[in-house]
């Protein structure tokens, strides 16, 4: 075993206190340092819906599990972008998930697992003939010195030990350094990974290190110090410990509203995959969400063979089935992420939709950009509603000119003069456009038969 550096031996645990001084906001320090960007050649995403994101709701069902399981291969559609997802084994429900999961036959994503750091729970791994399980090993002195109560020789030693177990047993070991952005990297991360490394070259398995940004507080702005800095952990693990870049994850959680752009700076620092929840779900203020990663992958990388028309059936599968609430405004599932209700967007809108939309919302996912009705919509908004509503080609489109519009604004004005509050329904405002757009009836009929 490799020994352990003797930087803090004879010291208490370093808290970063001028950091992370906790009766205030965490700081960002800098160092004037500079990381270079290395986007590896081939990044991925993984999935940890069933094990951190399950963690936050009610338990899923069976049935829940493996339906979910089928939305991610279809998604991912053998392109091998969404690569993995990690399930638990601790009861019979969760193994009977994991068989039925491994019955589909899928290649991707892998099935893999997750564990304590725990000698006996590989019996659990072994018996179910998973090829990969991540454990759980805390990394800051936070974690070490007061969760566990021991000091850093001995959760070397610890974490050590149950890696060598794992690589004994030809089980890949994927090491979830929890809490790294509160941790002493130079004098405990980089002796642990080291000497996983040396693991690795003993019983020739590559042993994973997943960095685990427990609390949100990584920060992907280059020159940040450390522990808080991204370009900084990735940079450290790949050129200091030897960790290529396709054994190396990131996960991180949404506490300063940063888990996204997060998941990407460690991506281009050199991380070859990104874990993330499907809508995000997870502890506290969430872990970062697949559907978001998908599209920041499009961006970087292209979108190859992906389904991403799934994403939509996913969140209504969400809302419908597992009665989740997803805010209305979120990226790419909200209800309203690609509704417009003010007059100038939706006149614009009616100019050509591609002025105020992300993309076309509709051949990609699904989702045609839709135009709400409320006291400020004026003719243009009308008229974009109408059109985006009935999915009128060009030459059927209606012009906010058109005499017919102002009638039907002079009921939603009156609507609202008699006290409403609420958007007018779609349902609704169909019934008082058909009343003067009589054609839209001819052709709804037209596209019926």
């Amino acid at each position: 075993m490799n020994n352990f550096s003797r930087e803090n031996e004879g010291k208490g645990p370093n808290f970063y206190r001028d950091i992370f001084p906790y009766s205030e906001v965490p700081k960002i320090k800098f160092n004037g340092s500079e990381n270079v960007v290395d986007l590896p050649e081939d990044i991925w995403i993984t999935d940890t819906t069933f094990r951190d994101g399950q963690q936050s709701m009610t338990p899923f069902t069976v049935e829940q599990i493996v339906k979910i399981y089928d939305y991610l291969n279809k998604l991912d559609n053998n392109s091998g972008v969404i690569r993995q997802t990690e399930f638990f084994l601790y009861n019979p429900h969760d193994r009977e998930a994991v068989f039925r999961c491994m019955e589909r036959g899928y290649k991707f994503p892998e099935i893999t697992t997750w564990i304590r750091a725990n000698k006996n729970d590989f019996k659990l791994v072994r018996q179910m003939n998973i090829k990969e399980t991540g454990i759980l090993m805390s990394c800051s002195d936070y974690h070490i010195f007061k969760k566990l109560g021991l000091n850093r020789d001995e959760a070397l030693k610890k974490y050590s030990e149950i890696v060598e177990e794992a690589l004994s047993n030809g089980i890949v070991p994927r090491c979830h350094l929890e809490d790294i952005t509160r941790a002493d990297f130079f004098g405990f991360v980089v002796p642990l990974v080291r000497n996983f490394m040396d693991l690795s070259k003993k019983y020739n398995i590559q042993v994973k290190i997943r960095a685990c940004d427990t609390l949100g507080l990584g920060v992907s702005i280059p020159g940040v110090e450390m522990p808080r800095s991204i370009p900084g952990i990735i940079g450290g693990l790949k050129k200091t410990c030897n960790v290529p870049s396709e054994a190396l994850e990131w996960h991180g959680h949404n506490d300063f509203y940063c888990v996204v752009p997060n998941a990407v700076s460690a991506w281009m620092y050199g991380c070859s995959s990104v874990n993330t929840t499907l809508l995000g779900i997870g502890e506290r203020t969430g872990n970062c969400p697949l559907e978001g990663m998908v599209f920041q992958y499009c961006q970087l990388k292209g979108k190859k063979d992906l389904r991403l028309d799934v994403v939509t059936e996913i969140a209504e599968y969400f809302k419908t089935e597992m009665k989740y609430e997803i805010p209305v405004r979120t990226p790419f599932v909200g209800d309203d992420f690609n509704v417009t209700r003010a007059g100038i967007h939706a006149d614009g809108i009616l100019k050509d939709e591609e002025i105020y939309n992300i993309f076309d919302t509709d051949k990609i996912l699904n989702r045609p950009v839709v135009v709400a009705v409320n006291e400020y919509s004026g003719l243009a908004g009308i008229a974009a509603w109408i059109n985006t509503y009935f999915k009128l080609s060009d030459k059927d489109k209606i012009s906010k000119r058109d005499k017919r519009i102002l009638e039907i604004k002079k009921w939603v004005d009156d609507q609202y003069e008699n006290g409403r509050t609420t958007p007018i329904a779609n349902k609704e405002l169909e019934i008082e456009v058909k009343r003067y757009f009589e054609e839209l009836i001819d052709i709804e009929k037209t596209r019926a038969s």
